[in-house]
């Protein structure tokens, strides 16, 4: 698989030739790419995409790799002190006056936590960005410490990485990698990956496969006993670093960097709901992420000053987190509580001035990107056409918060279809369509999300004043109950947040059935002054969001009416059904 638009060049070093591939401006910062096991650059070649929009980015095969010469013999020809050899030949052909910023996946991020904790690499590395691979020097430091000091908690934790290691063990046996590689397994490979990584794409890995897997098992034999038996002391990064913990990654657990702030005292922590190939799965996060902190480190900033600072921001920054009805209310306070967590936006809504101001809004909050986009939840075709445009220029989103929503009160009797009808589309099928449409996307890409689907109080308290708005409501709490159920195998949850009254504009846009224009108006300014009374602020209901996301709750009731109600329906629906006959205060 070429990569498209690069020029190539060869960098010897050693006794070996370096493929290496530039895209980009030259005169621009440089962006140097180092893959991982058992694959080529071309792993890079989503992220590389979106890198050289604004950097001059480069990658290289790593030797023996790719189309990159391998050393003879291979035994002692794959030390870390050999790889460190090649990243500053290419360093120095691509960059020779500026330092670099570093990027690895894997075995890249291995050997790039070499390159940026040795000295002779100091002033070389402007900032670097590690994924699924620690210093071997700060993991057997890690191991050295739960054996000589072993608790429960640490004994479980060698354990459980213990297992996850499994391949390393495999890969230290003599010849059978080798044979395994150049036979059944190179060619099942493709195919494992795509069912149990759901990596895309027909075009990855590269026809080169079985060999480069064969070569850098000797990346595995020629340095990780070595360095774990005898972990440098001084392995401490000379230039800021930015980690990034798949949360799915079954090759490494969370705990090897728990750590790291020692090892790396300028450290900004991700943490991203994906497994190990990031690189192919979310090439979009990782563009974001890493354009985010390239550019903090160029501007002079403190590391930690180039990442979000809200409470989830671990979790959410450089996401991408669509919201509907985001032109005010509880929309509007959820696109700037993701923001805050360092989300990227996209902020729906049928007003398209307003949609475009919480986007604006929301990048002066802390988001690194957001979009306003004008649609109309309710027609299928339009929400079709948007999914489309979000998927093409801003990638799959992670989140999807189903909020957009109108108000309705007055009797059965006199509710007309046409009033039904409007409800209905707003409410229920612009949550049908996001979950169906913005659902599939998840689903297809196969690394999890999250779908949050605004229901309501009235899902489950009965009122003789809110027959449809009440109906709708149910209908999307049910929808989201079935929807969990189903998506769960696929990593996505689900969650409907029930917030009750709470103080947003959508008292002053309710519509009252069967009632004059002028007798309308004095109701809609009267429920907005009760509801300005109850005075309960939408930034509340962000919060429950945002924490129903990271815990994957299932029903949330918000408010302490939203919550007694909920508690009522399961155990005393009578009393719910005697308070429903009340008449309202209008």
């Amino acid at each position: 698989m070429a990569l498209q638009g690069a020029r190539e060049r060869w960098v010897r070093t050693g006794g070996i030739k370096l493929c290496v591939a530039e895209l980009g401006d030259e005169t621009q910062p440089t962006v140097i790419l180092v893959h991982g096991y058992p694959d080529s650059k071309e792993v890079w070649s989503e992220v590389a995409a979106r890198l050289a929009e604004r950097f001059h980015v480069v990658l290289y095969d790593v030797r023996g790799h790719g189309r990159s010469t391998a050393p003879v013999p291979l035994r002692g020809g794959f030390t870390l002190e050999k790889l460190t050899d090649d990243f500053l030949a290419v360093a120095d052909a691509v960059s020779p006056d500026r330092p670099v910023h570093l990027v690895g996946h894997d075995w890249g991020s291995v050997q790039s936590w070499e390159f940026v904790t040795v000295k002779r690499t100091e002033g070389r590395i402007a900032s670097f960005t590690s994924m699924s691979g620690p210093s071997l020097d700060h993991f057997g430091h890690w191991i050295k410490q739960r054996m000589t000091r072993p608790t429960p908690r640490r004994v479980g934790q060698l354990l459980g990485q213990g297992a996850k290691s499994w391949y390393v063990y495999m890969l230290h046996t003599p010849v059978l990698p080798e044979l395994a590689w150049r036979g059944p397994l190179g060619k099942q490979w493709p195919r494992i990956l795509q069912r149990l990584e759901k990596v895309p794409g027909s075009d990855y890995p590269t026809a080169s496969l079985p060999s480069d897997a064969a070569h850098g098992a000797w990346l595995y034999r020629d340095n990780v006993r070595a360095r774990l038996r005898r972990p440098r002391s001084d392995a401490y990064a000379h230039a800021p670093v930015q980690l990034i913990t798949p949360t799915g990654d079954a090759f490494l657990s969370e705990r090897l960097y728990d750590d790291l702030g020692r090892w790396a005292p300028q450290l900004v922590r991700r943490t991203l709901p994906a497994k190990h190939w990031v690189p192919r799965t979310r090439p979009d996060q990782l563009a974001a992420w890493i354009t985010e902190f390239v550019t903090a480190s160029e501007d002079g900033r403190p590391a930690p000053a180039s990442a979000a600072t809200g409470r989830y921001a671990e979790r959410f920054g450089g996401q991408l987190v669509l919201v509907t009805g985001a032109a005010s209310g509880i929309g509007r306070a959820t696109a700037f509580a993701f923001a805050e967590a360092g989300a990227r936006i996209v902020a729906v809504d049928l007003d398209a001035e307003g949609a475009a101001r919480t986007a604006e809004l929301a990048r002066l909050i802390g988001a690194p990107a957001a979009w306003g986009e004008s649609v109309d939840v309710g027609d299928e075709g339009a929400m079709e056409k948007l999914a489309g445009k979000v998927a093409a220029e801003y990638g799959i989103v992670d989140v999807l918060v189903n909020n957009a929503g109108i108000g309705l009160s007055g009797s059965f009797l006199d509710t007309t279809s046409e009033d039904w009808r409007r409800v209905l589309d707003v409410n229920l099928w612009g949550v049908i369509h996001g979950c169906r449409i913005f659902g599939r996307q998840m689903a297809e890409r196969g690394q999890g999300g999250h779908i949050v689907n605004t229901a309501s109080a009235a899902a489950y308290q009965p009122s003789r004043a809110l027959p449809a708005y009440s109906t709708s409501k149910a209908a999307v709490l049910m929808l989201s109950e079935c929807l969990r159920a189903e998506l769960a195998e696929q990593g996505i949850g689900v969650s409907a947040i029930c917030p009750g009254i709470v103080n947003t504009s959508i008292t002053a846009t309710a519509r009252f059935a069967g009632v004059s224009d002028e007798e309308q108006e004095r109701r809609q300014k009267k429920s907005s002054r009760l509801y300005g009374l109850r005075n309960y602020p939408p930034e509340k209901v962000a919060d429950a969001i945002l924490r129903a996301v990271v815990k994957n709750q299932a029903v949330v009731p918000v408010t302490p009416e939203a919550r007694g109600a909920h508690l009522l329906s399961r155990f005393t629906p009578r009393a719910l059904r005697a308070i429903a006959r009340m008449e309202p205060p209008l």
